[in-house]
């Protein structure tokens, strides 16, 4: 099946007007704070942990806590959008997070603060998949939707930076609590200018909801999700069989959450295997080189934020490139050559030693490997929503979050599982950035092949 082409006028830069230019400051402002947010709870967990009297090894559960919800509702949210409004889904999801922010800030015990956590994570799934179909449908598809995404990815690297360089000084000069609070006065913001600058979308004739297919596919995300996190194999065979039966409902239900024909499509398959393996492997890397500085090279946590926060800074440039880059190459072409770049800038770090000189080799590679990053999330993006009509923008772009969410919950662990494997931390460490470096550049290849058109003539932003 070949690629729909989608014609780009490469000879002058794409322009925004400027109520393009407001929309895109609310829309970007939301993905921005919550990246922020997210890296700074990072940065945070012991102090957070410690402020409500949780033991070491409950504080996974603050992460956990927020991504299952984040990961599991994020494609049944992406069809809300469409069938019940995009602008509402944000709104509602902007309030949701304003107050779990503020139950979280005053938390006083465990409970609390897992109850705030899982609330913040349901309005991620509410806010991303809305703020994300607003944009593909408020900018037409081509060069400047490719550079409204460019803009959107270097904003997320930037969010994630700035948060693990400020986190730090943020909770030791006001405390943990600021970590949360800091949503709110931002969430305000876009409350009360979204209803002003952006219309609402749904579609014109009322749609059912597809009750079973949202029931399944949700149940079954959030099985295997947390089968990864606790490594229960009673769980993963739950969500494979929920999954399956979710399958089967959509093929036969009159109005689908999830119309099977999406995935027909190579841009959308593809392009979310691509983000998928994009997701997994880089968090995973940086989660590998955050034990190897601060356990093995003996780094405190604040050098390797900067470690981690310069090169994350020089990334966020790869963002804006991206979208010029998609525009003139093509988004098929920038897609694999930014995998690629991924995979080959992790290589060097398989042979680091246990001496502090292999900074000169970690940092350069850190540079190149997080603009590959930043490049290849943009491009999948582009590639995951391209040649889809304006009412299926909201699952298409709930699927390409979902990808991201579930990929994040679930490399960190299957990457220290695999490290695991060996005796030796630091050999271990090695073999899990082989496996990294492997499937990232075979899936560069694989990607490279399947979103092939099948007509040389095809010149579109996928080929």
């Amino acid at each position: 099946m070949g690629i729909p082409a989608v014609a780009i006028d490469t000879t002058s830069p794409p322009r925004f007007s400027a109520r393009q230019r407001v929309v895109l400051l609310v829309l970007l402002g939301a993905g921005f704070m919550l990246a922020v947010d997210f890296s700074i709870l990072n940065v945070a967990l012991p102090e957070v942990g410690s402020g409500v009297a949780m033991k070491p090894a409950e504080l996974p559960w603050i992460t956990s806590a927020y991504a299952l919800p984040a990961a599991g509702f994020t494609l049944l949210f992406g069809r809300l959008a469409d069938l019940f409004g995009r602008r509402r889904l944000l709104l509602c999801g902007m309030v949701l997070l304003a107050g779990a922010s503020l139950f979280g800030g005053f938390a006083t015990n465990a409970e609390m603060l897992l109850a705030a956590r899982a609330l913040q994570g349901f309005a991620t799934a509410m806010t991303l998949p809305a703020a994300m179909s607003l944009i593909t449908t408020t900018f037409p598809e081509g060069a400047l939707r490719a550079r409204v995404l460019g803009l959107n990815g270097a904003l997320l690297s930037g969010g994630f930076t700035v948060g693990a360089l400020v986190g730090g000084t943020l909770i030791s000069t006001l405390g943990w609590r600021s970590a949360f609070f800091i949503n709110v006065p931002v969430a305000a913001v876009i409350l009360l200018v979204a209803p002003v600058v952006i219309g609402e979308s749904r579609p014109a004739k009322r749609v059912k909801l597809d009750l079973p297919g949202a029931i399944t596919v949700t149940g079954g995300l959030l099985a295997v999700i947390y089968a990864v996190i606790e490594r229960s194999l009673p769980a993963a065979v739950a969500g494979v069989v929920l999954l399956v039966a979710f399958w089967l409902i959509e093929l036969r239900s009159p109005a689908p959450l999830a119309p099977v024909r999406i995935l027909s499509r190579p841009s959308v398959r593809w392009g979310n295997y691509a983000g998928f393996v994009i997701f997994v492997m880089e968090p995973a890397m940086i989660f590998l080189m955050t034990l190897y500085l601060q356990q093995v090279l003996n780094y405190s946590a604040f050098a390797t934020g900067l470690i981690f926060g310069i090169p994350g800074l020089a990334s966020v440039v790869a963002g804006v490139a991206a979208g010029r880059f998609i525009g003139r190459f093509g988004g098929r072409n920038v897609l694999a050559v930014s995998m690629t770049v991924q995979g080959l800038a992790t290589l060097p770090l398989v042979f680091l030693g246990a001496d502090r000189s292999a900074l000169a080799v970690l940092v350069p590679a850190l540079f190149i490997g997080f603009f590959g990053h930043v490049a290849a999330i943009v491009a999948y993006t582009v590639v995951a929503t391209s040649g889809l009509p304006n009412e299926e923008q909201g699952l298409a772009t709930g699927l390409t979050s979902m990808t991201q969410q579930v990929a994040i919950t679930v490399g960190i662990p299957i990457l220290s599982a695999i490290a695991a494997t060996q005796t030796a931390q630091l050999t271990g460490i090695h073999f899990a950035l082989s496996v990294n470096v492997a499937l990232t550049l075979a899936s560069a290849v694989l990607i490279w092949f399947r979103l092939r058109s099948t007509s040389k003539a095809d010149r579109s932003t996928l080929v």
